[in-house]
């Protein structure tokens, strides 16, 4: 009984608190909108925004302007740890139609788009509201996330990274 407790503490303060600055994203596999198995260790040696939205979401379509520009600008930059930039998006959307024209829509143009069905991923990584982002390291390490890199703040901590 003790070790179910034990258990069930665990896995519910992972799906409410995100993992912390400085500690290891956790890596984790979804299907793209291709149907193609993409997952974040792909993306090792690459500094990565994980970001997680939807297309149902107001305040994620009002942020991806500010993602896309980052993405074009930093896309083939070199960082102290970690080379290039690189955006994971993680949708949360119910529909796969939706979110596809969303993509499209919003020219979101990277080529990592990933579909979190039943918020899995989402729930891992303790999200609570989207937009929510998370910055990766080349190691793997989270060097920030939520409000630090919303909006220009994106833009000062990737430039704060540059060699």
């Amino acid at each position: 009984m003790r070790w179910i407790i034990l258990s069930l503490i665990v896995v519910l303060g992972t799906a409410f608190f995100p993992p912390e600055n400085g500690k290891k994203a956790i890596d984790f596999t979804l299907l793209s909108p291709k149907e193609k198995e993409l997952s974040l260790s792909d993306l090792k040696g690459k500094v990565v925004l994980l970001d997680f939205w939807a297309s149902w979401c107001g305040p994620c379509r009002q942020e991806n302007p500010n993602v896309v520009e980052a993405y074009n600008k930093y896309k083939n930059k070199n960082f102290k740890n970690g080379k290039k930039f690189e955006v994971l998006s993680v949708s949360l959307d119910r529909s796969k139609d939706k979110w596809i024209q969303a993509i499209e829509k919003d020219k979101l143009d990277w080529d990592y788009h990933v579909f979190d069905e039943g918020g899995k991923v989402a729930q891992m990584y303790g999200v609570r509201s989207i937009p929510y982002a998370i910055l990766i390291d080349g190691d793997g390490t989270i060097i920030a996330q939520g409000n630090e890199i919303r909006g220009i703040n994106l833009h000062i901590t990737l430039d704060n990274l540059l060699k």
